[in-house]
């Protein structure tokens, strides 16, 4: 755009009674006008390659041990192309304090391919859902909020190590601004086995949430959640319409059974475009 500026400056008649240096002069000054608009920082988030447009989030937690790059190149794709800029988080940056700042950060939609799970007390007669970080648990980190079980220590299995995880008390009470009417779709299991953690998002500012109500293998719900975005996004649909053809198309998690489901109700009737920009 520059040169094109310039050329354009450069090949108009200059105005009799001004030396030629004078217009070489002002050429310049034009040429450095334009070079400093186009490279002086935007107002958008550091790295932005779309400022200004909205922006949606991945949030892969599952990344460490369980990548899967074909999913992400297509879930981003389908993302781009219903007009989003696509952020992606992975490994070691799923920290407790990444999530307490998303409010934040301006999603208008955010996915999370985490670990997920029912936790209780007192041989599970209480029970809440719980959401994984990466971040390896330390009794010496985040003590008050684990003195409010805002958060918890949790593991996939022996094998690996303990992890902090939130719950729905970090989400409405350590979270930081509120979600401007979020759409989130959580592909971890037992997001909506209970609704604590749904409610919890609602209400800190998320207009939908759409997660899995029982365990779920990680294969299935990578095919079944790229199937929920491409109906919601490429398809326009309802969230309604697109949860009943996502079942309609993949079924229930052929090994547990786990069905798709959406929270509050009332996001059933409404497209996504429509949560996003009430």
């Amino acid at each position: 755009m520059s040169l094109i500026i310039w050329t354009s400056a450069a090949s108009k008649e200059p105005k009799r009674g001004l030396p030629w240096f004078v217009w070489l002069a002002i050429g310049l000054g034009i040429v450095a006008i334009v070079a400093f608009v186009r490279t002086s920082p935007t107002c958008g988030p550091t790295g932005s390659s779309y400022p200004g447009e909205l922006k949606a989030a991945i949030i892969d937690q599952l990344y460490s041990l369980q990548p899967n790059q074909a999913f992400i190149n297509e879930i981003t794709r389908e993302l781009e192309d219903y007009g989003l800029e696509v952020e992606l988080y992975q490994g070691d940056e799923i920290t407790v304090d990444l999530h307490r700042q998303l409010p934040g950060l301006g999603y208008k939609v955010i996915i999370f391919r985490a670990h997920s799970g029912l936790l209780g007390s007192e041989g599970e007669i209480i029970k809440r859902t719980c959401l994984f970080t990466n971040e390896r648990y330390r009794e010496t980190r985040h003590v008050a909020e684990q003195l409010s079980d805002q958060l918890a220590m949790a593991r996939i299995d022996e094998n690996n190590p303990w992890v902090f995880a939130i719950g729905d008390e970090f989400v409405t009470q350590s979270m930081q601004g509120q979600f401007d009417n979020t759409v989130v779709i959580m592909m971890g299991c037992s997001c909506l086995y209970l609704d604590d953690l749904a409610q919890a998002f609602i209400e800190k500012g998320a207009s939908a949430y759409l997660a899995w109500n029982g365990t779920v293998d990680l294969s299935y719900v990578d095919d079944a959640a790229l199937s929920l975005v491409r109906n919601l996004c490429t398809e326009n649909l309802t969230v309604r319409e697109a949860v009943a053809k996502t079942m309609a198309e993949k079924g229930p998690d052929p090994r547990y059974g786990a069905e798709l489901k959406y929270y509050p109700p009332r996001s059933g009737d409404r497209a996504v475009r429509e949560l996003i920009n009430p």
